[in-house]
Parts: structure tokens; sequence; C-alpha cells
């Protein structure tokens, strides 16, 4: 059953939770495009930090034999860092209202687990692309705009990302999920290979046939940008035995011909 609500609501989250009993909890909930809490810090720390401990905190007391909690970290938390690939015991260094919430809700997971066994997972998944129902992030902004023959406007075309495919990020979940193991740890969950906004940009031109223009610097920059954010899935993939499955190429061309059949279907 679909169940409408607000995180910032301990009680009835509170009641939701006693009255459904689950075993366990993918908590994906969150205000997630960074830009837009800058402007909203308030709105976005209590949902994504202090509306996280309300669900946590309600699986802990409400249900008996809860089982898992999975947690959809970011590897924004990691901020701006001196080596890499980021390791899952790097020094969390967040740089922007919404990581600081994320950095938090994480902090206080890890206390539950420390003082009640709370049986929780943290996944630090990279910047995730692939089918999604909006355009708020860079991936699929370009793609809509460039299948519809519009001038492309960004930022900054030097920051360098990790760019996960949707189905390897869920395949994440569902592995964490089915296996004891990753309860009490965190784990990133990216390719391992970073690339420049630049060159995201060039390749998904390239494989749209994209004749147009591309504007540089139209849009605000952050306050504080992270640089560099590339991550290191070894732990993952000793622990769980999960690896990535596709490349930016292959997850780039699914990602299109799926925007190309949601674009058609609105023509």
């Amino acid at each position: 059953a679909t169940v409408f609500g607000d995180l910032r609501d301990g009680f009835s989250i509170r009641k939701l939770v006693k009255d459904t009993q689950p075993e366990a909890v993918i908590h994906l909930a969150a205000i997630s495009p960074v830009a837009y809490s800058y402007d909203h810090p308030q709105e976005v720390f209590e949902v994504n930090a202090l509306g996280t401990i309300n669900l946590a905190e309600a699986c802990l007391r409400e249900v008996p034999n809860f089982k898992h909690f999975l947690y959809a970290g970011t590897s924004e938390e990691y901020g701006n860092q001196d080596k890499f690939p980021a390791t899952e015991d790097a020094e969390l260094r967040p740089n922007s209202p919404y990581s600081v919430s994320k950095v938090a809700a994480d902090k206080y997971l890890q206390y539950m687990r420390a003082a009640y066994d709370f049986p929780v997972t943290v996944l630090r998944p990279f910047n995730t692309y692939g089918r999604k129902d909006n355009t708020h992030f860079v991936v699929e902004r370009t793609i809509t705009q460039m299948l519809q023959g519009k001038t492309v406007r960004l930022g900054d075309p030097t920051p360098a990302r990790d760019f996960i495919y949707v189905d390897d990020h869920v395949d994440a979940y569902l592995t964490c999920l089915n296996n004891p193991k990753a309860k009490g740890e965190v784990f990133n969950f990216c390719t391992g290979r970073d690339i420049s906004i630049k060159g995201l940009i060039e390749l998904i031109s390239k494989l749209t046939g994209f004749k147009g223009k591309v504007q540089w610097n139209t849009i605000l920059a952050r306050p504080l940008d992270i640089k560099k954010l590339v991550g290191n899935y070894e732990k993952a993939k000793k622990v769980l035995g999960w690896r990535p499955k596709y490349t930016l190429e292959e997850g780039l061309k699914k990602t299109i011909e799926f925007w190309e059949s949601k674009l058609k279907s609105k023509t």
C-alpha cells in the first residue's frame, strides 16, 4: 500500500511503523538536489536528518523483530578529499546544507548501531543517472535538452564525478538487503572512474548526435563545490561480491533510449 505522509511528523511515522511492522526498510526519502539546499537549508535538514531519525527510531522502538535498515547516504558526504579514490574510512567533509544533513543522519545511525546494535547499512552511492522521472540532475537535463535541439546551458566544466548507472545502484540495495554481512557496515557504490563535466557533455553530445550550442558558466556556481569526487568500491566487492556492470557509455546509451521514448510519448 502507498501511504502519503511527512518524515518530519514523528508521531505519524511511529504509528505507521507500528501498524505495518516492517522487517526491513530501504530509506530513500530525501530532498536531494544540492543547489536547492543552499536556499532551503532548514527544510533540507529537517527532512534528511530529523526525518531519518524519526524513521530509524520508530523501527528500533516499535518493531521487536526488525531486521535491516538500509540508509541512502551520498558521496557528497566526502566533500573535497586529498586522496583518490575515496574509501569509506575517509574523513567526511560536507560542504553544502544537503551533505551536512546526510552526514548528520549517517552519524546518528552509526550511534544507534553502537548503542543498540541497530541493524543498519549505510550506502554511499556516487552520482547516479538513468531512468528518472525528473531532469533536476546534469545527465538527464543535458540529454533532454540535446534531444529537443535546445541550447544547453551549464556551469563550471571542470569538476569531475564518478557516475553510476541506476541499475547498478538498485543492485547495490538488493545486494545489501540480502546479505547479513552488510549489517553495521558502510559501503561505497561507484565505478572507480571519474570524468569531468566537460568530458561527460562531449560524450552525451556524441551519443545523441547533438549539433547545437553548449554554453558554459551560465548557471550560478555553488558557494562551495567539490572539484573531484571518485570512489573506491573494493570493500563492496570483497564483502558483498558487488561490482558495477555498466560502463558510462553503456549506461548513457540506455538513458538516451529511455528519454527518447519518454519525450515521444509526450508529443
